[in-house]
């Protein structure tokens, strides 16, 4: 039996362990607790945003940032094709319509010069996704918001502690959401939060993640909102991961240069890059497999899996989506470079535990196959 590489799994340490004691000693297990508080300040802080509000996961936060902009029917959001479902399905839930644009074919990253043209009266946001670990070129996104008077919900759900050009992913937007899911960076296990610069809009993101009670009569209700609070427990993980954030970083980073040292001489791959306005904090390593090789990333993934590394697929892009042709929307729209990354795409083990005998045994598999 063929001894497996998981694709990214957590590093959970003894800082972890001690502050989850800690929690349960004082009884504050549920939605309470200083370890929220603290870190929702100091998540905000470190991405230079003012207020910080924990939820129970990434598409949560996404849903009741855009919630906030109380969206009418036919309001359009501009988003990437290539993503992760929760983005287009937050827009459809608060009512409004997804618009999609193509990728950047270097950093997977949306193609910021389609935006302009997506751009129409009913615009009321533009949501940049920061895919992979690489940031979005933002200076475009924000020039055209302030242009149109657009929100900016930034996704940085992928790229904690990713910078463009000295800021922060994350702290450049009006909004912005990040997941705490198990393989990101800084996990809780399940878990997000959403980042904000106005206190009014912090004040209903605390109202809507709390099924919207109010201070003074609780139980008497003039919204809808729900049930997307965090623990305290959750909390006290994320709060120790955050301490180490820098380190993590690091790690990511290392790890990705000993993959390119070791595939940058394989001319049938794309590898990840790094723009010099940018940090990426590699999240996850992904590669484009050419299609001169004659496989696609579905063949990719099942020869290296024959030889114990395990991988994931790239998005399919929203517009490739059933669900969506289902509700009229993205009918013939086209998408070439998504469309290709989707179906040569994948990442290779990028877990915060894997070491340099792994990398090179993965690397080694690669080349095997390719050969």
């Amino acid at each position: 039996m063929v001894d497996i590489i998981p694709v990214n799994e957590p590093f959970i340490g003894e800082q972890e362990v001690r502050f989850v004691l800690e929690c349960l000693r004082t009884g504050w297990i549920s939605s309470e607790g200083h370890f929220i508080r603290e870190f929702e300040e100091r998540w905000a802080a470190y991405c230079d945003m003012a207020h910080g509000v924990a939820v129970s996961n990434g598409t949560v936060a996404l849903e009741i940032a855009l919630a906030c902009l109380d969206l009418q029917p036919g309001d359009e959001i501009i988003l990437p094709t290539f993503t992760i479902i929760s983005c287009a399905q937050a827009v459809t839930r608060n009512g409004g319509r997804p618009v999609l644009v193509d990728s950047d074919p270097y950093t997977w990253c949306m193609d910021v010069d389609q935006v302009a043209a997506k751009i129409t009266p009913r615009t009321r946001a533009i949501m940049p996704v920061h895919m992979y670990g690489h940031p979005v070129d933002m200076d475009p996104i924000l020039e055209l918001a302030e242009r149109y008077n657009l929100t900016v919900v930034e996704d940085a759900a992928e790229a904690h502690g990713a910078i463009y050009k000295g800021r922060k992913c994350g702290g450049m937007g009006h909004l912005s959401c990040f997941s705490f899911y198990a393989n990101k960076i800084i996990t809780t296990g399940e878990g997000g939060m959403v980042l904000a610069q106005d206190a009014r809009q912090a004040e209903r993101l605390r109202s809507l993640r709390n099924l919207c009670f109010q201070k003074e009569r609780r139980f008497y209700h003039t919204e809808l909102g729900g049930n997307y609070r965090l623990t305290n427990l959750q909390a006290a993980v994320g709060l120790a991961q955050l301490e180490r954030i820098e380190e993590s970083v690091s790690k990511k980073r290392w790890m990705a240069g000993e993959y390119n040292k070791r595939l940058s001489a394989l001319p049938m791959l794309q590898l990840p890059v790094e723009q010099p306005w940018a940090r990426n904090v590699y999240w996850m390593y992904g590669l484009v497999l050419d299609e001169s090789t004659g496989m696609d990333s579905v063949e990719f993934a099942r020869r290296l899996a024959e030889k114990g590394v395990m991988t994931r697929p790239f998005f399919l892009g929203m517009h490739e989506q059933p669900v969506f042709h289902s509700m009229g929307l993205f009918q013939g729209e086209c998408y070439p470079v998504a469309e290709r990354i989707a179906r040569q795409g994948l990442y290779l083990p990028s877990g915060m535990t894997l070491g340099e005998a792994q990398i090179e045994r993965v690397c080694q598999a690669v080349h095997e196959v390719l050969s």
